[in-house]
């Protein structure tokens, strides 16, 4: 849900809303809709209004935020531990590939910003991405287990293959683009089939940028739904 508030200033206006709703900040997106910086030479003597809106974030969106701050406070990953899970990620892939059907697929993996990407590729792709990539979350969740099982400290993998992520991401944003357009037109709410929480926060993110929308979730995991919406 999407309220608006005023205030002399933006922080006044906010910590209105926030009172009003009885929310803490890190549980609202905050958009300012008027800023004090905002004033013509003949409005300088109006009264200074400052109008933001407050938009309310559903549980599942703090949970994640928490998540990602409690892992930013986890040590980070040294070169060593790095080093150690790539190999171990190499010496499972390698007996994983030679076992499937065909045998002509390839992957690389490498070390960037502390995180550890594979990237694979082959003829036979399609089974190994699944409907709608289920089988390659399955898969990346694998090679995380296998990454971090000779180490304390978190590391994480990021799978891809045959640059489907990519193509996922624009279709999921260009999707964004026309439930919303709908929504917009027929003034009635929309709800999207189950996705993961990575695709919800893809059509979230886009949206984000619609003046006229806003998104919340509903439902549990692995059925959870996103829900797009007029503002009121």
């Amino acid at each position: 849900m999407a309220y608006i508030y005023e205030g002399k200033t933006t922080n006044e206006a906010i910590e209105k809303g926030l009172k009003e709703l009885k929310v803490s900040k890190n549980q609202v997106e905050v958009k300012v809709l008027e800023s004090e910086d905002k004033r013509s030479f003949f409005s300088i003597l109006d009264p200074r209004v400052v109008k933001v809106e407050l938009i309310l974030k559903d549980k599942s969106e703090i949970k994640e935020e928490k998540s990602i701050i409690n892992k930013s406070n986890k040590k980070i990953p040294t070169d060593e531990s790095l080093n150690l899970s790539k190999n171990d990620l190499d010496i499972f892939l390698k007996k994983f590939l030679t076992n499937l059907p065909g045998n002509k697929f390839t992957y690389e993996i490498k070390i960037e910003n502390k995180d550890i990407l594979v990237n694979m590729d082959g003829e036979d792709r399609g089974y190994l991405i699944g409907y709608r990539g289920d089988v390659l979350n399955s898969l990346q969740q694998i090679l995380n287990n296998i990454a971090n099982k000779n180490t304390e400290e978190k590391i994480r993998v990021l799978l891809n293959i045959g640059g489907y992520k990519e193509r996922r991401e624009k279709d999921l944003q260009n999707l964004a683009d026309k439930i919303a357009g709908t929504v917009i037109k027929t003034k009635k709410s929309i709800t999207l089939e189950p996705m993961t929480s990575y695709e919800r926060k893809i059509i979230h993110s886009k949206l984000q940028e619609n003046l006229k929308v806003f998104t919340h979730s509903i439902g549990e995991e692995p059925n959870r739904r996103l829900v797009v919406s007029l503002k009121k």
